[in-house]
């Protein structure tokens, strides 16, 4: 009971006492001694006590112009059956029917914790410092950019922001899934929703509150339900145009027989009139429109897909509507970006190789300088390198020239570091590498100075989510990358690609998404999985595309349909699993229902169904499809 609502409190009270009336009824003599007109009283009270409010909606919707929908058809056959003196019937279909409305609300309310839970990872009031440091409690939507606030041991970060003094562990589980803690100390970047673990942190806010990740996070999640699956649009679809079918089935099942049995002689009537009258084929059309009521489609296809999002936000799986994860069960093209996705991002220089004239350490310190205002990964390893900080009063004139590399003022001289397109701008005389790797060749004052060996390493799970992709059906796992065409292909020798393009600019790999996209079968769908910044026009481009490594980045939750937060390719294989799973218990819901459905119409049309298998038709598939819904929810054999 306690962990029902005060609204569904109120419907198992209801319940017990329509229940409880009618075995009184039921048992007592005088329920059964009494005449007609008392029996219809006696029943009438459980009646009304249990489906006063179904009666009421069906006027209601009648009124408006809404006619077919289950209240219609629940109000339709127990008044029906009331006006065929079968009472308990009446009642006990009610009965059914609002039991079978409380457990889908359960249902229902079951599937939204997961998804719930991600609603309180937005505090409601931060610790702000003031200029006199005295801690004000207020709530974070008062807090500007670049106010200071204290993050005390136990407390969620409430804005994204920048550690200025302490360190810490926070955890992360409510975003991204998993159980290890982040360690955090001056100069990183937290994020909000995350939770402060041990110790205590004074952070500068970098974003106000309806900026931050944790409002963004909430924004698509709680507008995931109107992108609807296709599945779910059929049987919205459906069950316009079955309801309204079925009433006039059952109306003819009714006044065909009637009129038949009133108009012409027992003699010449078929022998399946022989013995019935009016009365039996009301009863049959009853029967009928008891059976046909959607509730198990509508309700539970619907339940399977939030089912599946909730379940796989367990994992730090965001997916922005039903139909992206229905499309991921049918994904047989993957395609990757390279750099922080399939390898870990972070660059390390292991070979230099300086033209004559120049040393290793010049080579390393004029690309360093180049690079000094970049924040590119490949920039971020020739600083770390070179191990000194860069005196920025030596570079001016800085030009980063996309997709080719920097050219800047070094001293006095023109330093270019990049890529071998960035050697054919400048017409310099380079000289080629064919060591796997990614190699930034460096001129000064237009004489080539050298190139630099950098190399990027797989992640760790990078090989065994390209196994486990194809172990689930996926024919084609392809790379795209700007990298060059030794280090291409190393990786994909390493991780057992199917195909890969490299030397890519972004407009490259659109072009190349483009053709995967016209080979790709009919029904298939291909998705792309980037980092998110860089990566944003192939996400959007793309059937589906994924975002990784996207813990607080921007521009992966708003080009991406699926957000992996956190850096685990494993998720990719994650995501897929939980979509198929979700996909094949939509389908056996539909498939069950129509079946059972399709079986018992047949039997009551022709009398061999009853009243029970009615109920049984409708409620029970009900309550069976919404059981098999629920199954959604369960993803810890998906979880490391």
């Amino acid at each position: 009971m306690k962990n029902l609502s005060k609204k569904q409190r109120k419907m198992l009270l209801r319940i017990l006492i329509s229940a409880i009336l009618l075995c009184i009824i039921k048992l007592l003599p005088l329920g059964e001694k009494s005449g007609p007109a008392m029996q219809w009283l006696l029943y009438l009270l459980p009646y009304g006590v249990i489906g006063w409010d179904v009666i009421f909606r069906a006027i209601r919707n009648i009124a408006n112009g809404q006619i077919f929908d289950e209240n219609f058809l629940m109000a339709l056959a127990t008044v029906g059956a009331f006006a065929t003196t079968e009472y308990a019937e009446a009642v006990f279909v009610m009965l059914f029917y609002q039991t079978g409305e409380l457990f889908q609300d359960y249902a229902v309310g079951k599937s939204r914790q997961s998804i719930a839970a991600l609603m309180d990872i937005r505090p409601d009031t931060a610790n702000l410092e003031r200029d006199d440091g005295s801690l004000e409690e207020v709530d974070p939507e008062d807090i500007e950019v670049g106010a200071v606030i204290v993050v005390k041991p136990g407390e969620r970060i409430p804005l994204d922001g920048v550690v200025l003094e302490g360190s810490s562990a926070l955890d992360t589980a409510a975003l991204t899934g998993e159980s290890v803690p982040r360690d955090v100390g001056p100069g990183d970047a937290v994020i909000s929703g995350c939770v402060n673990q041990s110790g205590l942190l004074r952070v500068s806010v970098t974003r106000i509150c309806e900026e931050s990740t944790v409002s963004k996070i909430l924004d698509l999640v709680e507008n995931a339900s109107e992108k609807k699956a296709a599945s779910e649009n059929f049987i919205t679809r459906f069950a316009r145009y079955y309801t309204p079918c079925v009433v006039l089935a059952a109306l003819t099942l009714f006044l065909l027989p009637t009129l038949a049995l009133a108009l012409f002689p027992a003699s010449i009537l078929p022998a399946f009139l022989a013995g019935t009258n009016w009365t039996a084929w009301l009863h049959r059309a009853l029967i009928f429109l008891v059976i046909s009521c959607p509730c198990a489609l509508v309700i539970s296809v619907p339940l399977s897909f939030f089912g599946g999002i909730g379940g796989a936000s367990k994992c730090g799986i965001l997916v922005k509507g039903s139909n992206y994860l229905e499309a991921l069960a049918k994904t047989e093209t993957v395609v990757f970006d390279k750099t922080g996705t399939l390898t870990q991002g972070s660059f390390t220089v292991t070979a230099l190789h300086p033209s004559e004239g120049f040393t290793e350490e010049s080579l390393l310190e004029y690309a360093a300088l180049a690079e000094r205002w970049s924040n590119h990964p490949i920039s971020l390893s020739l600083r770390a390198a070179y191990g000194k900080t860069p005196d920025p009063s030596r570079v001016t004139d800085v030009e980063e020239i996309a997709g080719h590399g920097v050219c800047a003022q070094v001293d006095g001289k023109r330093i270019c570091a990049g890529n071998e397109r960035l050697m054919k701008r400048q017409a310099a005389d380079w000289k080629s590498c064919n060591l796997p790797g990614t190699i930034v060749h460096v001129t000064v004052d237009g004489v080539y100075a050298g190139h630099i060996l950098i190399s990027d390493l797989p992640k760790e799970d990078a090989k065994a989510v390209v196994e486990s992709l194809k172990a689930a059906g996926v024919r084609k796992t392809v790379m795209l990358t700007g990298d060059t065409e030794a280090a291409a292909k190393a990786a994909a020798a390493a991780l057992g690609l199917d195909e890969y393009h490299a030397e890519l600019l972004p407009a490259g790999k659109v072009e190349q998404v483009e053709k995967l996209l016209a080979e790709k079968r009919p029904g298939t769908a291909l998705a792309f999985v980037g980092d998110g910044i860089n990566d944003a026009p192939v996400l959007s481009r793309a059937d589906i595309g994924i975002a990784m490594g996207a813990l607080g980045s921007d521009a992966a939750i708003e080009a991406a349909d699926i957000v992996l937060m956190d850096d685990k390719p494993s998720k990719i294989a994650v995501a897929m699993q939980i979509s198929r799973k979700t996909l094949r218990i939509v389908k056996q819901n539909i498939g069950f229902a129509l079946g059972v459905k399709g079986i018992v119409l047949v039997l009551g049309a022709f009398g061999a169904a009853t009243m029970w298998a009615a109920v049984f038709a409708d409620v029970g598939v009900a309550f069976l499809a919404i059981l098999n819904a629920m199954r959604c929810l369960r993803v810890d054999e998906f979880r490391s």
